[in-house]
This record gives C-alpha cells, sequence and structure tokens, in this order.
C-alpha cells in the first residue's frame, strides 16, 4: 500500500499554536490583499464608476467562464514600497469560453493605469508564464502609459513588453487586446502588436502622442477623437479589428475571439478517475511549527496534497532529509522533492540527482517543497564532497526540462534553495505559504557571522571589541534579516507568484499544472558534466 498514513493529532497543544499562528498569518496577508483590490483608494473608484466603467477585477469576471476559477498572480506586488501594492496591474490565470489564458488587466483608479517599476515587473512575469506554458494572452487595457515621474527605471527596460507581444505571436500563442480607454505613448504599441484588437466606442483612445504633444511637435491642432479615438481606428487606420459599443460588448467580442481560436493543448490529458486526499487539507494550518528550526514530516503535507494521499516513496532509507517519491495531483503525474529535516547533506544531493534524472527519462513534472536551511558545512562534509555533491544537484535541476513547480513551505536557505529550484532556476510556478521564510542563511546565524568577522577583524588589529557595539549590530542585522525573509517581503520583490493559504495549495497546483499541459511535456535530453 502506498496510501500514506498521518500522525497529525489535530488536538494537541503544539498544533493548536500552529494553526493559531497561521490563521494569524493568513489575517495579516488578507489585509494586504484588500490594499490591491482597493486600487487607487474609494476616491478613485467613485470617479471611475461615475464614468460608467467597470473596474479591472469586474472586467476579468465577466470574462471568465461562469463559476470558473481565476489564479491571481503576484497580488502583492510593490509590497513595502511607495507603490499601491498589486503595481496598479492585475494579473493570472483563467478560463476563457474553455480555455485556460493568461489575462493582464490595468488598474485605471491607480494614476490613470500608468504602468510604474514594479507594474512593469509584474507584467514581465506575466509574459514569461505565458510563453513557457503556451497560454494565449488577454490584455484589458486601460492605461496613460508610462508613470512618467519613473521614466528612468522603465522606458530602457519597458521596451520589453511589446517585444514578448511580437514573439508570442511568432510562436504562434494568441494574443487579444481589449481597449476599454487610453492606451497612449508607448502604451498604444501595446493593441499595435497583439494578434486581435478590440476597441471600445467614444471611450478607447490609442495614440503615440495625444493632442497636447502633437501641438508641441507639429503645431497641428487635433483632438482626441480624430487622432486616435475606437470609430477612427475601426473605420480609418484599420488598427481595430472590432468596434465595442461598451464595456460589456468589448467583452464578449472578446470571448468570442478565443472561442475561435481552435486552441489545443499539446501536453498529455489528465486522468479523470482520481480521488481527493484522504487527510484533511485543514489540518495543513497547523503542521508547520512556529518556529521553523523545529523539524516535522513533509508527508503530512504531501498526504493532504495528492490524489488519494497516495505517494509511491523513492530511497525511503537513503538520505532520509529529503523525501522523493511519484503521486498524482488533479489526475496529472508528478515527482515530489520535500525537505524532511531541514539540512541536505551528500546523501540527500545524490538521491536527487537521480530522481530529477528519472523524472525527466519519463517526462514527469516535478513539485518541490521547501523547509531547507542549505547543504551541510564542517569538515567531515566537505572533506566528504559536499560542494561536489550540492553541485550534481544543482546541475540536475538546472538543466532539468520537465516543468517544476516549487513551494516554499517553510525555511529556503542558501544554496539548498537553489538546490530545491528556486526563483533564479525558472520553476514555471512559484509559491510561498505564510509560514515560509528564505535568505542566504538564518538571521541569527547571518549575524553571528558578521560578529564573528568583525572579532577577528578587531583582534588582528591588536584592538579591544566593543561588545555593546557588537550586541546592537546583531539585533540590527537580525532585525533587517528577518524582515527582508518574510513571504510578504519576498512577494512583494517578485521573488513568488504569490503567497497562498496552505489548504488551498492542492487547488493552485491543480491549475498551474493544467496551465503547464496547454504546452508539450519532455525531459532533458543531456546534461552537464556531473563532477564525481
Amino acid at each position: 500500500m502506498t496510501v500514506l498514513r498521518s500522525a497529525v493529532d489535530t488536538t494537541s497543544t503544539d498544533h493548536q499554536a500552529n494553526r493559531d499562528a497561521m490563521l494569524g498569518k493568513l489575517a495579516e496577508l488578507e489585509a494586504e490583499h484588500a490594499k490591491a483590490v482597493a486600487g487607487g483608494g474609494d476616491k478613485y473608484v467613485q470617479r471611475h464608476r461615475a464614468r460608467g466603467k467597470l473596474l479591472a477585477r469586474e472586467r476579468i469576471e465577466l470574462l471568465l467562464d461562469p463559476d470558473s476559477p481565476f489564479l491571481e498572480l503576484s497580488p502583492l506586488a510593490a509590497w513595502g514600497t511607495d507603490y499601491q501594492v498589486g503595481g496598479s496591474l492585475v494579473t493570472g490565470i483563467g478560463v476563457v469560453e474553455g480555455i485556460e489564458c493568461l489575462l493582464n488587466a490595468s488598474d485605471p483608479t491607480v494614476k490613470g493605469g500608468a504602468i510604474n517599476p514594479w507594474g512593469m515587473r509584474k507584467g514581465f512575469r506575466a509574459a514569461d508564464i505565458a510563453a513557457q506554458n503556451r497560454l494565449p494572452m488577454v490584455n484589458l487595457v486601460e492605461s496613460g502609459g508610462a508613470d512618467l515621474p519613473t521614466q528612468k527605471e522603465i522606458f530602457i527596460p519597458g521596451g520589453r513588453t511589446f517585444r514578448d507581444l511580437t514573439r508570442a505571436s511568432a510562436a504562434r500563442i494568441p494574443t487579444v487586446a481589449l481597449v476599454f480607454g487610453n492606451s497612449t505613448a508607448g502604451g498604444a504599441y501595446l493593441p499595435g502588436m497583439s494578434d486581435h484588437v478590440v476597441m471600445v466606442k467614444d471611450r478607447a483612445k490609442v495614440f503615440l502622442g495625444g493632442p497636447p504633444l502633437v501641438k508641441m511637435a507639429t503645431g497641428e491642432e487635433s483632438d482626441d477623437e480624430s487622432l486616435g479615438g475606437a470609430e477612427m481606428h475601426a473605420r480609418v487606420s484599420g488598427l481595430a479589428d472590432h468596434l465595442a459599443v461598451d464595456e460589456r460588448d468589448a467583452i464578449r467580442i472578446g470571448r468570442g475571439i478565443v472561442a475561435r481560436l481552435n486552441w489545443r493543448k499539446q501536453g498529455p490529458q489528465p486522468r479523470t478517475d482520481y480521488r481527493e486526499p484522504e487527510h484533511d487539507p485543514e489540518d495543513l494550518l497547523g503542521i508547520v511549527p512556529t518556529d521553523l528550526k523545529t523539524p516535522f514530516d513533509p508527508r503530512e503535507v504531501i498526504a493532504r496534497v495528492v490524489d488519494g494521499s497516495d505517494f509511491d516513496e523513492v530511497k525511503p532509507r537513503y538520505g532520509t532529509s529529503l523525501v522523493t517519491g511519484w503521486a498524482r495531483l488533479h489526475g496529472y503525474p508528478i515527482g515530489v522533492l520535500a525537505n524532511a529535516r531541514g539540512v541536505l547533506f551528500s546523501e540527500e544531493a545524490q538521491k536527487a540527482t537521480q530522481f530529477i534524472q528519472l523524472a525527466n527519462q519519463t517526462d514527469t513534472p516535478l513539485l518541490f517543497l521547501h523547509n531547507t536551511t542549505g547543504y551541510m558545512v564542517g569538515k567531515e562534509y566537505e572533506q566528504g564532497g559536499i560542494i561536489k555533491h550540492g553541485a550534481m544537484m544543482i546541475n540536475a535541476v538546472a538543466n532539468s526540462a520537465v516543468p517544476h513547480l516549487s513551494v516554499l513551505v517553510g525555511a529556503s536557505y542558501g544554496a539548498g534553495h537553489y538546490g530545491m529550484c528556486g526563483r533564479a532556476y525558472d520553476p514555471r510556478f512559484l509559491f510561498a505559504w505564510p509560514s515560509a521564510k528564505s535568505a542566504v542563511m538564518g538571521p541569527t546565524q547571518l549575524a553571528g557571522v558578521l560578529s564573528i568577522v568583525l572579532r577577528q577583524g578587531a583582534e588582528r588589529r591588536g584592538q579591544p571589541y566593543d561588545e555593546e557595539h557588537d550586541a546592537a549590530m546583531r539585533a540590527m542585522v537580525e532585525g533587517q534579516v528577518e524582515a527582508e525573509s518574510l513571504p510578504m517581503f519576498l512577494s512583494g520583490m517578485l521573488y513568488d507568484d504569490g503567497v497562498i493559504d496552505p489548504r488551498d495549495t492542492r487547488t493552485v497546483l491543480g491549475i498551474c499544472l493544467s496551465a503547464i499541459h496547454s504546452g508539450p511535456i519532455g525531459g532533458a535530453r543531456g546534461y552537464g558534466v556531473f563532477r564525481m
């Protein structure tokens, strides 16, 4: 039998304490998500509604199939900065006419939908997801172009937006632009480079330069409609393929365009006879300890995520700090790598390398569940080859061609973050639980390393060491690293695709796996040199 049993005692004091701590973090997360949903604030929301316009998320909801899910991506972009949480852009994966699409919607209540540096990066990430997973893109546009005070940060890299559109088209990934309002200056190239363009009559304005700029540049007198109105583009310039009478009509036309794409998935179909997990996902709230130095069994997480809690473990008695095995999730086959006791030794690195190669031999996507403090250090382990064995694992991850999914459940420190397919290793999707932390090392360890280095420096110079200054330095460094290790900070930096409720893990991964299978699934045909 490969169905996992559970040893979780939901009535224990520890479980209840962990659950309460997680619920507290989720409440904080919900408050931050509310800031993104609020857009530019009540004043600008009401002004937008007074013009008879829909909000960004309302447009998305009408575009999606009724009662279908929408996986919002990077909702906390720009968190902790001076910019509005969300980056003035809503992105995510949703189903339109039965087809999974990548959706981008400008939020016109935030500076007229102008793109700031964080919205730009968020858009880049969305374009990467669409390209890697072969998802048609629908842009719901109402943007004044670049946020001009930040032009030095966005003008030069911002050209990638239009490059990505043309490359998507060349790769036969459809792009659709529904223009509800302004799409000006550089933003005019967004519909200009899309395969299909819908503009709303009397509302859409698409021009490289508005009347004031035209007046300054050429001396010509003009008005919005003759220069870039929807009707002009539908009748004269030909930029608009469809002229919609209002926003709802534009969305109706957009759905019709997607319905006629003749779109087919290229990956294998999932099994449809799968069962839900045997164990309650509600238990996930109390499994991760509040102190991440306390180990927990990742099989308890796996048992509440995979189909039927059925997990066929590989090498269970070797390299026991890493759990590896095969399962299915919403009918899709997956290989799972999950940290058990934090530290990765040589045995775990070699075990992971072999397992990743096996997954590539069988074209099986991989799921990485992070809770690692990194690779083991010390004289014995250095002499035993931890560097070359860790390098083997990282080589295997870096050159693996099957799709990767990563979830930061607990700690994700040091090179262990790399070996477990962190952001730099291009997982198709990466999410974090509110309990997660990620940095070069733990706050206490990092502060301690700095203290040792400073102390040794003082000894070499023959100077007394200021213990009071040392204690203050340690406290400051620990506080800074702790703050910069937290999931909301990292999500704000776009180092993940969102912080999720642990109970939603199975659903989120199921949506991602379905999206991944829009394209072909294939393993690596070769690897770099493994240092043996």
